[in-house]
């Protein structure tokens, strides 16, 4: 007795969908290790933790998490550096990293998409800029 040729084709898509998937299961588990920090809350993240004075709220969170932390203000992620050599390392070892600006709107229709010195991201366009 033959199998009927739906049974063939439900098991050919059963067997490709159980490889695809264990595909997207493996890239999926190769995450980002980032810096430790509080756990933030849904909307205002991290926001609830600073207080009227900022500088000591982020003094008393740096003797927790260590000189360089992760927080989020709103639905931005900010890394914080609590140290003199944790900032040495920001500003003169992985300047170029984070020297650009994230993209806004404004840039983008009001400077003429990007081409004014304020809103254009780190390359050779904002150094020639820079120059003039």
């Amino acid at each position: 007795m033959e199998s009927p040729s739906w049974l063939l084709l439900s098991a050919a898509l059963l067997a490709s969908l159980a490889f695809l998937s264990g595909i997207f299961i493996r890239r999926r588990g190769k995450q980002l290790k980032f810096p430790p920090g509080p756990k933030p809350w849904p909307i205002i993240g991290n926001l609830n933790l600073i207080g009227s004075l900022p500088h000591q709220s982020l003094h008393k969170l740096s003797q927790r998490y260590g000189p360089l932390m992760q927080l989020k203000f709103g639905s931005y992620p900010v890394l914080v550096a609590s140290s003199a050599e944790m900032a040495k390392e920001f500003l003169k070892s992985h300047d170029q990293i984070f020297a650009t600006r994230p993209p806004h709107a404004a840039g983008k229709y009001i400077m003429y998409n990007y081409s004014d010195v304020l809103w254009a991201p780190y390359g050779p366009h904002w150094c020639q800029g820079r120059k003039i």
